[in-house]
Protein backbone atom coordinates (compact mmCIF):
# COMPACT_ATOMS: atom_id res chain seq x y z
CA UNK A 1 0.00 0.00 0.00
CA UNK A 2 1.33 3.35 -0.98
CA UNK A 3 0.93 5.78 2.00
CA UNK A 4 0.65 9.39 0.79
CA UNK A 5 -0.29 13.02 2.26
CA UNK A 6 -1.89 16.01 0.78
CA UNK A 7 -0.25 19.25 1.37
CA UNK A 8 -2.64 22.26 0.33
CA UNK A 9 -3.80 25.29 1.99
CA UNK A 10 -7.26 24.98 0.33
CA UNK A 11 -9.80 22.13 1.63
CA UNK A 12 -11.48 21.93 -1.29
CA UNK A 13 -8.57 20.53 -3.80
CA UNK A 14 -7.01 18.62 -0.48
CA UNK A 15 -10.75 17.11 -0.34
CA UNK A 16 -10.72 16.22 -3.97
CA UNK A 17 -7.86 14.96 -3.90
CA UNK A 18 -8.53 12.22 -1.03
CA UNK A 19 -11.31 11.06 -3.23
CA UNK A 20 -9.02 10.63 -6.15
CA UNK A 21 -6.58 8.92 -4.19
CA UNK A 22 -8.66 6.70 -2.03
CA UNK A 23 -10.37 5.69 -4.98
CA UNK A 24 -7.50 3.94 -6.49
CA UNK A 25 -6.44 0.57 -5.48
CA UNK A 26 -3.02 0.32 -3.38
CA UNK A 27 -3.46 4.29 -2.43
CA UNK A 28 -3.97 5.25 1.06
CA UNK A 29 -4.39 8.64 2.42
CA UNK A 30 -2.00 8.53 5.71
CA UNK A 31 -2.22 12.28 6.31
CA UNK A 32 -3.11 15.52 5.38
CA UNK A 33 -1.29 19.45 6.29
CA UNK A 34 -2.98 23.03 5.31
CA UNK A 35 1.08 24.43 4.68
CA UNK A 36 4.60 23.46 4.51
CA UNK A 37 5.44 23.67 8.61
CA UNK A 38 2.71 21.07 9.48
CA UNK A 39 3.16 18.95 6.78
CA UNK A 40 6.72 18.39 8.01
CA UNK A 41 5.66 18.19 11.08
CA UNK A 42 3.05 15.16 10.56
CA UNK A 43 5.92 13.53 8.14
CA UNK A 44 8.05 13.17 11.26
CA UNK A 45 5.77 11.23 12.96
CA UNK A 46 4.93 8.72 10.53
CA UNK A 47 6.08 6.28 7.49
CA UNK A 48 4.91 8.28 4.18
CA UNK A 49 6.07 7.27 0.84
CA UNK A 50 4.49 9.92 -1.45
CA UNK A 51 3.59 13.40 -1.00
CA UNK A 52 1.72 15.84 -3.15
CA UNK A 53 2.90 18.93 -2.38
CA UNK A 54 1.32 22.86 -3.53
CA UNK A 55 3.95 25.48 -4.16
CA UNK A 56 1.63 28.46 -2.69
CA UNK A 57 1.27 28.33 1.18
CA UNK A 58 0.68 30.65 3.93
CA UNK A 59 3.74 30.16 6.47
CA UNK A 60 6.17 27.13 4.94
CA UNK A 61 5.68 27.32 1.24
CA UNK A 62 6.23 23.86 -1.07
CA UNK A 63 9.60 24.41 -1.79
CA UNK A 64 10.79 24.84 1.48
CA UNK A 65 9.11 22.09 2.96
CA UNK A 66 10.35 19.64 -0.30
CA UNK A 67 13.98 20.19 0.67
CA UNK A 68 13.14 19.46 4.60
CA UNK A 69 10.93 16.62 3.82
CA UNK A 70 13.76 15.26 2.01
CA UNK A 71 16.18 15.95 4.82
CA UNK A 72 14.52 13.38 7.41
CA UNK A 73 15.81 9.97 7.73
CA UNK A 74 13.99 8.52 5.44
CA UNK A 75 12.02 10.67 3.08
CA UNK A 76 9.43 10.41 0.17
CA UNK A 77 8.91 11.41 -2.52
CA UNK A 78 7.62 14.49 -3.37
CA UNK A 79 5.35 15.59 -6.48
CA UNK A 80 5.03 19.11 -6.38
CA UNK A 81 1.08 19.73 -7.65
CA UNK A 82 0.43 23.43 -8.44
CA UNK A 83 -1.84 25.45 -10.57
CA UNK A 84 1.17 27.37 -12.16
CA UNK A 85 3.83 25.95 -14.33
CA UNK A 86 6.16 29.12 -14.68
CA UNK A 87 9.96 28.08 -14.71
CA UNK A 88 11.36 29.18 -11.40
CA UNK A 89 8.65 27.07 -9.56
CA UNK A 90 9.77 23.92 -11.94
CA UNK A 91 13.53 24.60 -11.60
CA UNK A 92 13.17 25.26 -7.73
CA UNK A 93 11.01 22.22 -7.07
CA UNK A 94 13.67 19.81 -8.48
CA UNK A 95 16.53 21.42 -7.31
CA UNK A 96 14.78 20.89 -3.72
CA UNK A 97 14.18 17.71 -4.76
CA UNK A 98 11.19 16.76 -6.50
CA UNK A 99 10.75 14.50 -8.19
CA UNK A 100 7.52 15.14 -10.19
CA UNK A 101 5.91 18.30 -11.43
CA UNK A 102 1.51 18.46 -11.98
CA UNK A 103 -0.54 20.53 -12.68
CA UNK A 104 -3.37 20.99 -10.77
CA UNK A 105 -5.94 20.72 -13.79
CA UNK A 106 -4.49 17.18 -15.17
CA UNK A 107 -6.45 14.61 -15.39
CA UNK A 108 -6.89 12.34 -12.09
CA UNK A 109 -5.92 9.19 -13.57
CA UNK A 110 -2.73 11.37 -14.26
CA UNK A 111 -2.33 11.91 -10.55
CA UNK A 112 -2.83 8.43 -9.56
CA UNK A 113 -0.28 7.59 -12.35
CA UNK A 114 2.13 9.58 -11.03
CA UNK A 115 1.67 8.71 -7.42
CA UNK A 116 2.82 4.94 -8.46
CA UNK A 117 5.54 6.01 -10.79
CA UNK A 118 7.38 7.99 -7.78
CA UNK A 119 6.59 5.63 -5.25
CA UNK A 120 7.98 3.04 -8.10
CA UNK A 121 11.54 5.18 -7.67
CA UNK A 122 10.87 6.73 -11.21
CA UNK A 123 10.22 10.47 -11.58
CA UNK A 124 6.79 12.21 -13.33
CA UNK A 125 6.28 15.64 -14.82
CA UNK A 126 3.65 17.34 -16.32
CA UNK A 127 4.05 17.87 -20.33
CA UNK A 128 4.50 21.18 -19.83
CA UNK A 129 7.08 21.14 -17.45
CA UNK A 130 9.12 18.66 -18.88
CA UNK A 131 9.35 20.94 -22.05
CA UNK A 132 10.15 24.18 -20.34
CA UNK A 133 13.24 22.05 -18.64
CA UNK A 134 14.18 21.09 -21.68
CA UNK A 135 13.97 24.20 -23.25
CA UNK A 136 15.87 25.99 -20.02
CA UNK A 137 18.76 23.11 -20.30
CA UNK A 138 19.38 23.96 -23.96
CA UNK A 139 19.70 27.67 -22.94
CA UNK A 140 22.23 26.98 -20.00
CA UNK A 141 23.74 23.58 -21.22
CA UNK A 142 27.03 24.98 -23.27
CA UNK A 143 28.77 25.82 -19.92
CA UNK A 144 28.20 22.78 -18.14
CA UNK A 145 29.11 20.35 -20.93
CA UNK A 146 32.21 19.85 -20.31
CA UNK A 147 32.69 18.93 -16.68
CA UNK A 148 29.40 17.09 -17.13
CA UNK A 149 31.03 14.94 -19.70
CA UNK A 150 34.24 14.22 -17.33
CA UNK A 151 31.52 12.49 -15.18
CA UNK A 152 30.19 9.99 -17.59
CA UNK A 153 33.94 8.44 -17.77
CA UNK A 154 32.50 7.17 -14.56
CA UNK A 155 29.67 5.34 -16.46
CA UNK A 156 30.29 1.82 -17.89
CA UNK A 157 29.20 1.52 -21.74
CA UNK A 158 25.95 -0.58 -20.59
CA UNK A 159 25.24 2.48 -18.08
CA UNK A 160 25.69 5.20 -20.69
CA UNK A 161 23.12 2.97 -22.72
CA UNK A 162 20.47 3.41 -19.38
CA UNK A 163 20.97 6.76 -18.83
CA UNK A 164 20.54 7.68 -22.82
CA UNK A 165 17.41 5.31 -22.40
CA UNK A 166 16.20 7.42 -19.20
CA UNK A 167 16.94 10.52 -19.85
CA UNK A 168 14.48 10.33 -23.20
CA UNK A 169 11.42 9.37 -20.23
CA UNK A 170 11.61 5.40 -21.00
CA UNK A 171 10.08 3.84 -17.57
CA UNK A 172 12.63 1.02 -16.09
CA UNK A 173 10.09 -1.34 -17.82
CA UNK A 174 10.74 -0.10 -21.13
CA UNK A 175 14.61 0.25 -20.84
CA UNK A 176 14.30 -3.22 -19.85
CA UNK A 177 12.69 -3.99 -22.78
CA UNK A 178 15.01 -1.96 -24.96
CA UNK A 179 18.19 -3.00 -23.66
CA UNK A 180 16.74 -6.89 -23.06
CA UNK A 181 17.82 -7.11 -19.26
CA UNK A 182 15.62 -8.01 -16.60
CA UNK A 183 14.16 -4.68 -14.58
CA UNK A 184 15.82 -5.80 -11.36
CA UNK A 185 19.09 -5.03 -13.02
CA UNK A 186 17.86 -1.51 -15.03
CA UNK A 187 17.09 -0.77 -11.26
CA UNK A 188 20.73 -1.56 -10.10
CA UNK A 189 21.84 0.67 -13.34
CA UNK A 190 20.05 3.28 -12.46
CA UNK A 191 21.07 3.74 -8.68
CA UNK A 192 24.67 3.12 -9.93
CA UNK A 193 24.28 6.05 -11.77
CA UNK A 194 23.05 8.33 -10.07
CA UNK A 195 25.36 7.60 -7.78
CA UNK A 196 28.39 7.71 -10.24
CA UNK A 197 26.61 11.33 -11.41
CA UNK A 198 26.49 12.83 -8.09
CA UNK A 199 22.52 13.59 -8.49
CA UNK A 200 19.62 12.58 -5.98
CA UNK A 201 16.96 11.21 -8.58
CA UNK A 202 16.31 10.40 -12.31
CA UNK A 203 15.07 14.10 -13.55
CA UNK A 204 18.61 15.25 -12.02
CA UNK A 205 20.58 12.19 -13.89
CA UNK A 206 18.34 13.23 -17.76
CA UNK A 207 19.28 16.64 -17.14
CA UNK A 208 22.46 15.65 -17.05
CA UNK A 209 22.25 13.79 -19.93
CA UNK A 210 21.66 16.57 -22.07
CA UNK A 211 24.51 18.74 -20.23
CA UNK A 212 27.00 16.62 -21.75
CA UNK A 213 25.50 16.04 -25.21
CA UNK A 214 24.02 12.79 -24.71
CA UNK A 215 20.93 13.10 -25.98
CA UNK A 216 18.76 16.44 -28.50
Amino acid sequence: MIRTMIVDDDSLVRLALVDILDDAPGITVAAQASDGAEAVARAGTQSLDVVLMDVRMPRMDGIEATARLLALPDPPKVVMLTTFDLDQYVYDALAAGAVGFLLKDSDPAEIVRAVEVVADGQAMLHPSAARRLIEHCHRTARGRTSAARSRLDRLTPRETEVLVLLAGGASNAEIASGLGMRESTVKAHVSRILAALEVGNRVQAALFARDAGLTG
